[in-house]
């Protein structure tokens, strides 16, 4: 399957073999993960620009669990942000992490509807 969003970006998705797929692409459900990955850090990242914060780089490392009956949504989800930069307050940190889960991350947002989703961190310095 090929998605095309209304920005005009193109993705492919598939599924496994043994469920009728080719393996061609990532899974719909790794999609909307993903999808709030990037979503809370381009927001942790904006938050921190205009918080005059020296970030050289930022990743987000999910974990998730899904229910084990269908419909198999998203149980628990836990974003560790690994933070680098130069003199990076913690206190900015967290409170761009805390922003970003509790007001401006629609994904994190709607995710959390069924999932209890979990945050932590650590800085490096650059």
């Amino acid at each position: 399957m090929v998605g095309e969003s209304g920005s005009g970006h193109a993705v492919v998705m598939d599924g496994p073999p043994e469920f009728g797929g080719r393996n061609l692409g990532l899974r719909p459900m790794e999609m909307l993960l993903l999808g709030m990955g990037g979503c809370t850090e381009f927001d942790v990242l904006m938050i921190l620009e205009k918080s005059r914060q020296d970030v050289t780089s930022c990743e987000v490392i999910l974990e998730a669990d899904r229910a084990t009956e269908e419909p198999k949504v998203f149980t628990k989800i836990h974003a560790h942000f690994v933070i680098c930069g130069r003199d990076l307050s913690r206190k900015h940190v967290e409170r761009a992490i805390s922003l970003s889960a509790e007001k401006f991350c629609s994904a994190s947002i709607m995710l959390g509807k069924t999932a209890e989703i979990t945050h932590d961190y650590e800085i490096l310095e650059a």
